[in-house]
């Protein structure tokens, strides 16, 4: 089962992470895609796009298209991002093509915090197939898990927002590692949900996702054919150091 958030409760993602928070980091990643081109990118593909988030502000660079499992978070980004193209379809199996043709080649590849929810070496290597298979030679692929064994953290985070309507969020977010010798950790939320007409209610929601090492993501990906490296995310509200994403290029 896909987390609420993903599914019953997509409406209130949003509030949970809106849109307009994005605007830094997804100028960092257009940064970075575009210089570990060979050449501008025009086309980039996004793998497990959910509400729309960094697409809202990467389009504006980019000609889109964006991929993801739950339909739900497809018609969410789709009221932010109605001109771009949505595509349900897991990151691990879909296959864009015509008639049965070779995969549709697009001049970069963007896989945002979504990967996170590859819980195993299977599941990564399958998305990294994925990505390559969809990146033209001389593109790159980006993505930027939450988590690496060497930077994980256990930590407990608020937030939550408020629309014009007064229909609002908050919550509480609890990550930790109930067994540090698995490839997951756990991610336990709180939402405080209240509607327009001030009515209150309460719900809990349970994330799964992977860690694994770096150097696990660099063996895989060189494994699916890239040439990678691991590069510091730059943020004004992370510590330096705190996370990092993944640069992998497709050889010409």
């Amino acid at each position: 089962m896909p987390p609420k958030m993903y599914a019953e409760l997509a409406r209130w993602f949003h509030l949970i992470t809106a849109p307009e928070d994005y605007e830094e980091e997804a100028a960092f990643f257009v940064k970075h895609l575009t210089d570990a081109c060979d050449r501008p990118p025009q086309t980039v593909l996004e793998l497990g796009s959910g509400g729309g988030n960094n697409a809202s502000h990467m389009k504006a660079h980019f000609e889109m298209t964006l991929v993801d499992f739950s339909p739900q978070m497809l018609a969410l980004s789709k009221t932010i991002n109605p001109e771009l193209e949505h595509i349900e379809g897991d990151m691990r199996t879909v296959r864009l093509g015509r008639q049965g043709r070779a995969c549709l080649e697009y001049d970069a590849v963007f896989v945002h915090d979504a990967v996170s929810y590859m819980t195993t070496k299977r599941d990564l290597r399958a998305t990294f197939k994925t990505a390559f298979l969809h990146c033209r030679p001389g593109g790159a692929a980006l993505f930027a898990p939450d988590d690496l064994v060497e930077t994980f953290e256990q930590k407990v985070n608020t937030g939550g927002h408020t629309d014009e309507s007064g229909r609002g969020i908050r919550y509480l977010e609890w990550k930790y590692d109930p067994d540090p010798k698995d490839t997951t950790c756990q991610t336990d939320y709180a939402y405080i949900l209240r509607e327009a007409d001030g009515s209150v209610r309460v719900e809990h929601d349970q994330h799964i996702t992977g860690l694994f090492s770096r150097g696990t993501w660099l063996q895989l990906l060189s494994k699916a054919g890239f040439d990678a490296e691991a590069l510091p995310f730059d943020h004004s509200t992370l510590e330096p150091g705190s996370q990092e994403i993944f640069i992998a290029k497709r050889p010409a």
